[in-house]
């Protein structure tokens, strides 16, 4: 898997028109009137990598395999969301368990779409949302809280590390801050993400633009990035109208119809690129005759890590890895040129994989 984007933002700023294209479906309902998509959407699309087709053009692979982004896509949040209005909190669960969430944002104008603010202002929007999500984090805590007391009254210490983690989050929630801005010790990262908080996750915010602006991007979408570099966060500007006419187009007219709009690649590349970038991934390849296969891991992984990606026995086995940096397989013509020139690699244990590695790993059943 490469990783899984939940898709909120407010009804009408095109977050199900970007959902169908981006996945290239017609699962999600685009309607100009509040909360038409009324289940969640979830979407697989293949991560565009165009490291894989060379390697399994060397290697004369009979499957390309790329790895895959998961898009969850719930109905449009609107202010009073965590206390029942709209549709949206019924929905905030089925995101509970993403790697990031997309904020998708209105950067454009447009008289015929009808604001449920009555006006256009993306950086309010962020906060509309931002805020819906603090109050269903602070709800979630606190019962969660409660629930935990008990146990830990009984002495219990796993409940009483849970509870210092929650106060720690309910303190930041209560101020008005998202929970990501706690400072948390390693030791306690994985119970931590147990959480499943939903400000405690990475954001990506996605600049709706109208098709003039897809290139250079305008004022309003300008407004969103200098907003998330202020936070450390990652802004991408796409236009959910392009993306929509690229997702009925075939290769050839896909280039062509960038081309005309000076753009180089469509906006899912880059909201891919950004996530990536943002998540700190890499790709890791296995390359042979039956297949070409990309593999998502977190950059600083091991290698026995990395071959538990594939499978669990090959991480409980491992014994070393094959290794070709993916310039010396392409560079060379494949694996047999490369284990002739000496540029084929026995990696232990303790080797942390490299973006673009190509690997085989030796493992015990």
């Amino acid at each position: 898997m490469g990783f899984k984007c939940g898709i909120v933002g407010l009804p009408n700023v095109g977050k199900s028109t970007l959902f169908n294209a981006l996945t290239q479906t017609a699962q999600a309902e685009a309607a100009n009137y509040p909360f038409c998509t009324i289940e969640p959407n979830v979407g697989e699309v293949p991560v565009p990598d165009p490291r894989l087709d060379k390697l399994a053009a060397i290697a004369k692979s009979a499957q390309i395999l790329p790895t895959r982004l998961t898009f969850v896509d719930i109905a449009g949040l609107v202010r009073g969301a965590s206390t029942g209005e709209g549709l949206g909190n019924k929905f905030l669960a089925h995101i509970r368990e993403v790697d990031a969430i997309a904020y998708v944002l209105r950067c454009f104008e447009d008289d015929d779409v009808t604001h449920v603010e009555g006006r256009i202002d993306p950086a309010a929007d962020a906060d509309t949302v931002e805020t819906e999500l603090m109050l269903a984090d602070l709800d979630s805590l606190e019962r969660r809280r409660t629930n935990l007391e008990k146990r830990a009254k009984g002495q219990d210490k796993e409940a009483k590390a849970q509870i210092v983690l929650i106060d720690k989050a309910l303190e930041l929630l209560r101020e008005g801050k998202p929970a990501r801005l706690a400072e948390i010790e390693p030791a306690d990262e994985q119970m931590w993400q147990m959480l499943q908080m939903l400000t405690a996750k990475p954001i990506l915010y996605v600049c709706n633009v109208d098709e003039e602006s897809a290139a250079d991007g305008n004022a309003f979408s300008k407004m969103v990035q200098e907003r998330a570099e202020a936070e450390g966060a990652v802004a991408v500007v796409i236009s959910a109208k392009i993306e929509a006419e690229l997702a009925g187009l075939d290769e050839a007219e896909r280039v062509e119809y960038l081309a005309d709009l000076g753009l180089e690649e469509p906006g899912l590349n880059r909201l891919i690129g950004a996530g990536y970038s943002l998540l700190e991934l890499l790709t890791y390849f296995t390359v042979g005759p039956k297949e070409a296969r990309a593999w998502t891991i977190t950059d600083g992984t091991k290698a026995p890590k990395a071959a538990g990606v594939i499978h669990t026995d090959f991480e409980k086995g491992f014994i070393r890895a094959e290794t070709i940096g993916y310039n010396d397989y392409v560079t060379l013509g494949g694996e047999t040129p490369c284990k002739e020139a000496g540029k084929m690699r026995l990696e232990g244990k303790e080797y942390l994989v490299k973006d673009g590695d190509v690997m085989h790993f030796r493992f015990n059943t």
